[in-house]
């Protein structure tokens, strides 16, 4: 696991794209999930949760969340549904200490509020095609 001193050797803003996630962590971006067997409403949802896993882990460098440890902090994209119409809406970071929560994926965190507000605002179309239907 790296530590923070590490990270900042990397700028985590130089991940712009999947694309660029992909060169970074040495993944084909073109090889993506065969979902041919899932039904097709489902489909770019898992797609995108791959993305964004690569995404991710680009961003995070190395840095691995340790649900163990109840005193390391862990930040993740908070969204919304705005009753409005007008769209999805990234709303704020969250963090937890010491409880465990399924509101989003256990991958899908960072180390920092920096970070977790970096991806949901450079890549909220990947999470919008993971929360709503959107065919």
């Amino acid at each position: 696991m790296k530590t923070k001193k590490e990270d900042s050797k990397f700028d985590f803003r130089t991940i712009k794209s999947f694309e660029d996630a992909c060169k970074k962590e040495n993944v084909d971006p073109a090889l993506l999930p065969d979902v041919s067997m899932i039904p097709k409403e489902f489909r770019k949802s898992i797609i995108n949760m791959y993305k964004l896993y690569i995404i991710y882990k680009a961003i995070n460098n190395g840095w691995i969340a340790n649900y163990g440890n109840g005193n390391e902090t862990k930040y993740y994209a908070w969204f919304r549904v705005l009753p409005s119409g007008s769209g999805f809406d990234f709303s704020s970071t969250s963090y937890y200490y010491d409880i465990s929560l399924a509101a989003v994926g256990v991958r899908l965190c960072t180390d920092t509020r920096e970070k977790a507000i970096y991806i949901a605002e450079t890549f909220g179309e990947e999470y919008k095609e993971i929360f709503l239907i959107t065919e």
